[in-house]
């Protein structure tokens, strides 16, 4: 028979590992209790800059992906360059692109009124993203929450992590898969661009060189972005329905007219041609894996616990 003080030490192992394995978890209703009214205001600064600005939807839609696939979901991505620290804004894929920066201000101000020293910018963001996608008329999903902010940023990790709007299906395929994402994950996501602009010097390439473009289309786009200059004109990624969140740019894909070379590389006689037919053709069968794979990549490395911080100012440490 067990004596007393070892079956204490089984009991204490096991809370130990009861703990261990809850630790990190992230749950919808991690702020019930602390901030019940977070989910509310974070919608009522959505709906009004989405009103204003169209395009904020997609903007803070791209904000998210671009902290998550940098070190993990942490809001990194929003921390300015402040005397020795850099930050990540200036990365290539970011610098004079990304948008949406005072947004998430505007939320974090009116959030910390209520809640103070008790959301983090990283939740904020995340939150925020599903937000934009659903009042553009995409679908909704539950967010996990109880992530921390960073203390931290990687502008290498900023240019290196981020796939390139050149990128080969087999480069986006990896890209996805470090992050532990698979090829339908990446193509769902990849439906992201369904809304919002590119700049010019993001597909002057594809318009200009490749073959598997449709040709009135690739004309129409040169009429805006010249071989040479206009690096910051923009384009919609989806010309059909620039500022509606459905499945017309897997539909465009079908016709050879994605705007960015590794939009097109989803329907290039490659692997992902099948589910971007059926894309295509069923946009709940769309809605239902964008929504899951969105809810996957929002699991990336976040930093809970005791780990990083909660920023009274999410562009810069406390």
């Amino acid at each position: 028979m067990a004596s007393a003080s070892s079956l204490l030490l089984k009991i204490s192992f096991f809370l130990m590992l009861l703990f261990s394995t809850g630790k990190g978890q992230l749950s919808p209703s991690f702020y019930s209790q602390t901030c019940p009214t977070l989910a509310a205001t974070v919608k009522l600064v959505m709906t009004t800059s989405v009103l204003l600005d169209r395009r904020t939807g997609a903007s803070i839609l791209r904000l998210f992906f671009h902290d998550c696939f940098v070190n993990g979901c942490d809001g990194s991505v929003l921390l300015d360059d402040a005397g020795s620290f850099v930050g990540e804004k200036g990365a290539g894929p970011n610098a004079n692109s990304l948008r949406g920066f005072n947004v998430i201000d505007t939320i974090k101000t009116a959030v910390e009124l209520l809640c103070p020293n008790t959301v983090s910018c990283a939740d904020i963001l995340a939150i925020a993203a599903r937000d934009g996608v659903v009042l553009l008329g995409g679908p909704s999903w539950s967010v996990p929450l109880g992530r921390r902010d960073s203390t931290t940023a990687s502008l290498s990790a900023a240019n290196s992590n981020l796939p390139s709007p050149v990128s080969s299906l087999s480069q986006l395929i990896s890209a996805f898969a470090a992050k532990g994402l698979n090829a339908r994950d990446m193509t769902a996501l990849s439906g992201a661009h369904t809304i919002g602009q590119a700049r010019c010097v993001n597909f002057r390439s594809h318009i200009y060189s490749d073959a598997n473009i449709d040709a009135a289309f690739a004309a129409q786009r040169q009429g805006t972005c010249p071989s040479s200059g206009g690096d910051n004109n923009l384009a919609p990624l989806d010309a059909q329905t620039a500022n509606a969140f459905d499945n017309a740019y897997f539909q465009n894909l079908l016709s050879s007219k994605g705007l960015l070379h590794s939009d097109q590389e989803l329907f290039n006689n490659g692997t992902q041609d099948s589910l971007v037919r059926q894309y295509a053709t069923n946009p709940s069968a769309f809605a239902a894996d964008f929504a899951a794979a969105m809810v996957k990549m929002s699991n990336i490395g976040p930093l809970t616990g005791s780990s990083g911080e909660i920023r009274t100012n999410c562009r810069r440490v406390n």
